[in-house]
């Protein structure tokens, strides 16, 4: 698994769906190309301080590094973006939530509907006085 370095990567992510755990968020997205799975890591300032944001960083690849090849689908991109709840909660319990998101993921984008954007609500015409 590679690493997304680049912005433009980062924000195509953020268009794609997400599934959310208390520790983190993961974002996927689809490439067109055959290039190998990459996997980017972000972990904003309302985290905490740069040592508590570098540790849930840590916390976060540390994760990765010990998934699976099976979990992640081949050509695609994933953006996790880290929580506070990454400081205190267990390593095991967030395995699992990794895990359990990209499944969660995998399901979404292979749903008969065709949906595979976020689900947003139908925006409702504004009353007129």
């Amino acid at each position: 698994m590679d690493r997304l370095r680049q912005r433009a990567d980062f924000v195509a992510a953020a268009n794609g769906p997400r599934m959310a755990s208390p520790a983190f968020v993961v974002q996927s997205r689809a490439r067109g190309d055959s290039g190998p799975v990459r996997i980017g890591f972000t972990v904003t300032k309302k985290v905490g301080t740069a040592t508590e944001r570098n540790r849930v960083r840590r916390r976060l690849r540390e994760l990765v590094k010990r998934l699976d090849a099976a979990s992640v689908r081949p050509h695609h991109d994933y953006v996790i973006v880290g929580r506070r709840a990454a400081l205190d909660r267990g390593f095991e319990t967030m395995f699992n939530d990794l895990r359990s998101a990209l499944s969660r993921l995998e399901r979404q984008t292979q749903s008969p509907s065709g949906n595979t954007t976020r689900n947003a609500t139908p925006s409702r015409p504004r009353p007129t006085e």
